[in-house]
């Protein structure tokens, strides 16, 4: 260690923030000695915007530095210099996550990873591809779709969140409900350790079961065990063109109802998604779409088979089945992409309703959905508040979004007592805090009440295997 730096035992689960100013200085010359000056940003500004993620009510700490590297072997150079001084590192994407899982702490490194953004592979024949973390979802999705292949999680955010973002969050998106999750399609994962080891998990393979499944255990895992580096992903030839169906209903209780009978009658579309009044007048007033303002609740339905007309006339007498006042399938693909459109802007208008919203991520059994919106209501009612629900329903993840004036200290009380009240309702239903969109900082505390001690405390030995000295995002998930 050299002269002037401070040495800090810390604890398993947090590491202290850098503050002495001469180890800052040491901090500084260690990292520019493997990384060059353009990779190494100080300036208080420019920290300063690195500092946290689109979540609301996460604390935030000033970095001392940023790094933005470029290979693998600059990511081992922070890291082994990270633990030579005991310095708590942040990993980030783009920072679009919705938990505060990669907001700063104080006196950290925080380790961009925007700038390893290479697609290194892409295989036809294997279905797989090879990137690093910072290639842009829909970036990704483009590319392989040159070659009849698709990449099928596609989160609201696909336009600007990272491959290593989606994994870090385990995140999901519209089409899970038939195509699964991010973690059903990370095969593979090169990671530098805390250490600044390079591990590698999983394989290339279609089929593989050799020793314990690694790579799942760093999908989700939210920067806390080690730095994503290189990711091999499974993909999907690119399916028939999808068709969509706009279903209205006088009540979400009728929506859900559909759903139920949907799920239950075998059928499996590409999309199911739900979007409340609220959220439907929201986004007539961000975009001028023209939805139907009338409705309760409007279910959006998708198919990409064959036959996607045949399968949404089939959806669409179930809906009225169910009680849809209006149902109005697309008669192309350009309605289709307006309808989905629709849905993406969904939280972006919402968000403009008061400036402010805290995004919930409740999932609970697709049977629960319907007490889950109605519950919800009644937190609305309770708190006085704007709460909007868009829905992955085929999935029965809810993201019920609370709009807030954050400079009124009282409604950002209430916003933050019916945050946890919806969580509590999500539990009380037999459900999960987060589908998709992580713990983070934000619900740390409902973690451990969903998994209990044990579970606490099992996580937390698996956390000192890989982070011994907790510098690893400290003050996240637990």
């Amino acid at each position: 260690m050299a002269p002037g730096a401070t040495l800090v035992i810390m604890s398993r689960s947090e590491a202290p923030p850098v503050k002495d100013t001469a180890a800052t200085g040491d901090l500084l010359d260690r990292l520019l000695a493997g990384l060059p000056g353009d990779a190494v940003l100080t300036d208080l500004d420019v920290t300063a915007s690195y500092a946290n993620d689109m979540a609301s009510f996460c604390p935030a700490g000033a970095p001392a530095v940023v790094v933005l590297p470029r290979t693998v072997e600059q990511v081992q150079h922070v890291m082994r210099t990270a633990t030579a001084l005991r310095v708590p590192v942040v990993p980030q994407g783009a920072r679009t996550g919705l938990s505060g899982a990669a907001n700063a702490s104080d006196g950290c490194v925080v380790l961009s990873l925007t700038k390893m953004d290479r697609i290194l592979e892409i295989n036809p024949v294997d279905r797989i591809a090879v990137v690093e973390p910072g290639v842009i979802n829909a970036a990704l999705s483009r590319a392989v779709g040159e070659h009849g292949l698709c990449y099928p999680p596609d989160p609201s955010s696909w336009e600007m969140c990272t491959i290593g973002g989606n994994i870090g969050t385990a995140s999901g998106g519209l089409c899970c409900v038939k195509y699964g999750v991010t973690a059903e399609y990370v095969l593979g994962l090169d990671v530098v350790l805390a250490d600044g080891r390079l591990m590698s998990t999983g394989r290339r393979t279609a089929k593989g079961v050799a020793g314990y499944d690694m790579t799942r255990l760093f999908v989700g895992s939210e920067g806390s065990l080690g730095i994503v580096v290189r990711a091999t992903l499974a993909l999907k030839p690119q399916p028939p063109q999808q068709l969509v169906l706009a279903a209205e209903f006088a009540s979400g209780a009728a929506a859900c109802d559909a759903v139920c009978r949907i799920m239950e009658g075998g059928h499996v579309p590409s999309l199911l998604e739900l979007m409340d009044r609220t959220t439907v007048r929201a986004v007539n007033d961000l975009a001028h779409m023209g939805l139907p303002e009338s409705t309760e609740a409007l279910l959006l339905a998708a198919f990409d088979t064959p036959d996607p007309a045949a399968d949404l006339a089939a959806v669409g007498a179930l809906c009225e089945a169910a009680g849809a006042t209006q149902v109005v399938p697309a008669d192309d693909a350009a309605e289709s992409e307006l309808l989905l459109q629709a849905r993406r802007l969904s939280l972006t208008a919402l968000e403009a309703v008061k400036g402010v919203t805290m995004i919930d991520d409740v999932c609970v059994p697709r049977s629960k959905l319907g007490e889950m919106l109605e519950g919800t209501e009644r937190i609305a009612e309770k708190y006085q508040l704007t709460i909007g629900i868009v829905a992955h329903a085929g999935d029965g993840n809810t993201h019920p979004t609370v709009c807030f004036d954050a400079a009124d200290p009282d409604e950002s009380r209430r916003a933050r007592e019916s945050f946890d009240e919806i969580m509590a309702l999500g539990l009380e239903l037999g459900g999960t805090i987060t589908g998709e969109h992580g713990v983070g900082f934000l619900k740390k505390e409902w973690l451990a009440r969903e998994i209990g001690p044990v579970g606490i405390e099992m996580q937390r030995g698996i956390k000192q295997v890989f982070d011994p000295l907790g510098i690893l995002n400290p003050g996240k998930l637990f």
